[in-house]
C-alpha cells in the first residue's frame, strides 16, 4: 500500500490530535478495513511526535472499536462485522421474495461502487479484481464464494470506507443471496458463461478507467440476474 499523505501534528494535546489524524485516515480511505498501520516508531516519525503520543491516540481509537491489536505486534483498522443482522440472514433464506429487494438496492449501490472505482482505483486494486475474475474462470467448485469476492474487490477499489462498511453489514445477507443464484437459480453452463462474460465486462472498464461503463455494465449484470428474479416469481 503506498504511504498515505498525512497532516503534520501541532504540538498540544498531542494524544487527541494523533487520533483525529489517524481517524481522518479511516474516514477518507487512507486506511481501509483491515489494513494494518505503520509501526509506532514509523507513524511518530510521520507525524512528527513522540511514539508515546501516538500509543496514547491509538489507545483512544482501540478503544471505540475503531482499531484493533493484532497478535504479536502491531494495529490493525476494524473491520465492519460480519453479517452482523443475523435475522436478515434468516429472511432471505426463509422468504426468497425479500432478495428482490435486496437485488433493487444492490443495482444502484454497485453501480456506483463500480463507476468510483473506474475513478479511484489503485493499480493493486485493479490487479485483485482481475484476480478474481481469474478465480472464476477456474474455480468451478465455489462459484458463491468467489462471486462475493469479486463484489468485495470492487467495493474495495471503489475507496469508500461508508460502501466497505455498508456492504460488511449486510455481507452474510448477500453472500446467501449470491448462494442461491449461483448454486439454484442459474447454475446451467450457459448461465455460468453469461456471469463470466459479465464480469469482465465490469472489470475492463474499471481498468480502462470508464466510469459510465462500469456503472452500465454492473447495471446490466445486475438487470439479467432480475430477469431470473421475475421468471422464478420473485417479483411481486
Amino acid at each position: 500500500m503506498a504511504a498515505p499523505h498525512l497532516h503534520p501534528i501541532a504540538h498540544e494535546n498531542l494524544g487527541d490530535r494523533v487520533a483525529a489524524e489517524v481517524l481522518r485516515l479511516i474516514a477518507t480511505g487512507d486506511f481501509a478495513p483491515g489494513d494494518r498501520l505503520p509501526a509506532e516508531r514509523r507513524l511518530a516519525e510521520m507525524l512528527g511526535v513522540s511514539r508515546v503520543s501516538v500509543r496514547a491516540g491509538l489507545q483512544q481509537l482501540k478503544a471505540q472499536g475503531l482499531l484493533t491489536a493484532v497478535r504479536g505486534g502491531g494495529t490493525r483498522v476494524a473491520e465492519p462485522p460480519t453479517g452482523s443482522d443475523p435475522a436478515l440472514t434468516a429472511l432471505a433464506q426463509i422468504d426468497r421474495g425479500s432478495l428482490a429487494d435486496l437485488l433493487e438496492l444492490r443495482s444502484l449501490l454497485e453501480s456506483w461502487a463500480a463507476r468510483r472505482a473506474a475513478d479511484r482505483a489503485s493499480a493493486d486494486d485493479i490487479a485483485q479484481i482481475e484476480l478474481q475474475v481469474d478465480r472464476m474462470r477456474t474455480e468451478t467448485g465455489n462459484r458463491a464464494q468467489v462471486d462475493m469476492d469479486f463484489h468485495l474487490a470492487v467495493a474495495k477499489a471503489s475507496g469508500s470506507t461508508v460502501y466497505r462498511h455498508l456492504i460488511g453489514v449486510i455481507r452474510g445477507t448477500l453472500f446467501e443471496m449470491l448462494r442461491y443464484n449461483r448454486d439454484e437459480l442459474f447454475g446451467e453452463p450457459d448461465d455460468d458463461a453469461a456471469v463470466m462474460c459479465q464480469h469482465e465486462a465490469v472489470m475492463q472498464a474499471i481498468s480502462n478507467r470508464d466510469g459510465d461503463a462500469a456503472a452500465k455494465a454492473m447495471a446490466a449484470h445486475l438487470d439479467w440476474v432480475r430477469t431470473h428474479y421475475v421468471a422464478a416469481g420473485l417479483f411481486a
